[in-house]
């Protein structure tokens, strides 16, 4: 059952590997034009700008999903699946840790980050801000949807 869930991980990453991803050098703050910070506009402005320089962790998270269970590696995988029809910008905080990645509408985002810490996750999908804090000690999952 688990080289199952294993091989239907790796397929869903390997299915999304045609858009750029990868990471942002830098924090770019785009200003909201109405003052609302879940502006449409300014999250399709901002996953435009990432996605020309973003570059994809594809073989770290592949090898990560592999090989989930050695306990030597000092990072791990974070996936999310954008079910909307929006793109959206992802932010991925934690100690030392600060990372943008931009999903497009029905794929999936994915980076390496280091094992048991907390992070916080957010982005604004379709007008709707997502925010959540997660602990990570090994590989994380999640799918949104507006």
């Amino acid at each position: 059952m688990k080289k199952l869930l294993v091989f239907a991980g790796i397929s869903v990453i390997l299915a999304s590997c045609n858009v750029n991803y990868g990471s942002y050098p830098g924090r770019t703050s785009y200003p909201s034009s109405t003052g609302n910070p879940g502006n449409r506009a300014n999250t399709e402005r901002e996953y435009n700008e990432l996605i020309k320089t973003f570059k994809p962790e594809t073989a770290d998270v592949l090898n990560d999903l592999l090989n989930s269970d050695d306990p030597k590696n000092p990072k791990t995988s974070i996936s999310v699946e954008n079910k909307s029809p929006c793109n959206m910008v992802l932010t991925v905080s934690g100690n030392n840790f600060f990372k943008k990645i931009p999903i497009g509408a029905g794929k999936i985002g994915y980076t390496m980050v280091p094992k048991n810490q907390n992070y916080r996750l957010s982005g604004v999908l379709c007008n709707s801000t997502y925010q959540s804090t997660k602990f990570i000690t090994t590989s994380y999952s999640i799918k949104l949807s507006n």
